[in-house]
């Protein structure tokens, strides 16, 4: 059977099961399982149906997320699903693993991109304040990107910036001309209106993922008088259309405590907030300040509490620099994702400002073929402790070995910056972490074996 003639099935299949749902959700849903379990395949995504499964029969808060997704407005949660689960994580998977093997080389599940370096806030440790603002990728090269990405199976396009909505009708015009494809973007949400809550209904394959340093004083100590409030009402605009949001949180010395509280989980659930990620600060920059990078107890603390909270809240919670062991370590460099600038600089990883090759000249798998993509190519995992995944920040002598290998350049023209000069901030923290981080990797091993013998 070809391909095409496949996925039109699989995506008819889908779009029939989502409506079968629609009714009853919790009536049907079960009875859907039921019937994939008896007319399909049983090796067909086995995986991801046990643990479907697993989240229905349990009832816990897992089953309380899926239900606020039939909460969203109709039209954004079938294109949820659609592009999503089906063309980025079934489909474009797929073809995303037949592309590396033949091509021997990474290709991301998602590509990150800056449209724009232009912010209207200049945030405290924030990589993107590094950069100029007056770089802008127009709509043309974004269009070619997209084109080029899903012919490698890439169909999740993530807005970094800058501040991506300072081109709103770019933004809008991209969703409508790819509508098979998912868009993400993260934002301050100080441009989020009733405008633009209306767009997304209209196009219905955009989702805002809106950073939050914690609660008031936390948060605009480090963006600025009147941030929080200016977010919570584009928490409010989003929630009272339906709309699927998110919140981005760096976590810092000085905000971790707010950020990993339960009052603050509790807060973002009640705003309406669908999912957390949470990113390590990363000092990028040469004058980012090292001393708010975590201390050892402080990070420890952070991932002991995220992990706990997903036991019991009703939203999907991501860890990056903790959660490596899912994804098996680094996932930049083109593993599962990379990054171009606004300036067209295809980068292995939204914090590593290095690049032998530029987007304007280079075709995307060229690019994912390039001499430093190729560096992380062969070098992930960087470190077989999943604790310690980064060859920037807890093993931070590889990445000038890298990128000195590589013929790599600094990408920041305002300030640039040797990767000797960056990780001579982050081999104190490596350092210190070493000691927590394997306690850390041993007790998670030592769970993973236990959880294997009880279901021999």
């Amino acid at each position: 059977m070809g391909n095409s003639i496949k996925n039109n099935m699989q995506s008819f299949a889908i779009n029939q099961a989502l409506k079968y749902v629609e009714g009853n959700p919790e009536e049907n849903f079960p009875k859907l399982l039921d019937m994939v379990d008896k007319f399909f395949p049983e090796n067909w995504y086995k995986r991801q149906r046990v643990a479907i499964h697993k989240i229905v029969d349990d009832k816990g808060n897992w089953y309380q997320l899926l239900l606020k997704l039939y909460a969203l407005d109709p039209g954004v949660r079938r294109a949820f699903f659609q592009n999503f689960i089906f063309n980025a994580s079934l489909k474009g998977s797929a073809i995303q693993d037949e592309v590396s093997q033949r091509e021997d080389c990474n290709v991301p599940w998602a590509i990150l991109l800056d449209p724009t370096s232009a912010c209207n806030m200049h945030c405290t440790g924030c990589w993107a304040a590094e950069y100029g603002n007056q770089l802008n990728l127009s709509l043309e090269t974004i269009d070619s990107i997209i084109r080029q990405g899903k012919e490698l199976g890439t169909y999740m396009y993530i807005y970094t910036g800058g501040e991506p909505l300072v081109r709103k009708k770019d933004i809008i015009k991209i969703c409508e001309m790819h509508p098979d494809c998912e868009f993400l973007s993260f934002t301050n949400g100080t441009l989020i209106d009733e405008d633009f809550c209306q767009d997304m209904l209209r196009v219905k394959n955009f989702v805002p993922a809106i950073s939050l340093e914690g609660f008031e004083d936390a948060n605009d100590s480090r963006r600025g008088q009147g941030a929080y409030q200016k977010v919570k009402h584009a928490m409010e605009l989003l929630k009272s259309h339906d709309l699927p949001f998110g919140i981005s949180v760096c976590y810092t010395s000085a905000n971790y405590a707010d950020i990993s509280s339960e009052e603050f989980f509790d807060y973002i659930i009640d705003n309406g907030a669908l999912f957390v990620w949470l990113f390590h600060y990363m000092p990028v920059g040469n004058d980012a300040v090292p001393d708010l990078l975590p201390t050892p107890e402080q990070r420890k603390l952070v991932c002991e509490r995220i992990r706990s909270y997903r036991k019991t809240k009703a939203i999907f919670s991501l860890d990056f620099q903790n959660d490596a062991q899912y994804v098996g370590g680094c996932i930049a460099g083109g593993r599962r994702y990379l990054h171009i600038n606004a300036r067209g600089d295809v980068e292995p990883c939204v914090f590593i400002h290095y690049s032998n090759c530029n987007i304007h000249d280079t075709l995307l798998l060229d690019a994912l073929k390039s001499p430093l993509f190729m560096e992380y190519h062969e070098a992930q995992p960087f470190n077989e402790n999943m604790f310690q995944p980064c060859p920037m920040l807890e093993n931070p002598n590889c990445l000038p070995e890298m990128v000195k290998t590589a013929g790599a350049v600094s990408t920041d023209y305002q300030s640039p910056e040797s990767a000797e000069h960056l990780v001579s901030k982050t081999k104190p923290y490596a350092e210190n972490w070493t000691e927590t981080a394997q306690q850390l990797w041993a007790q998670e091993k030592a769970l993973q074996e236990k959880k294997a013998a009880n279901t021999k």
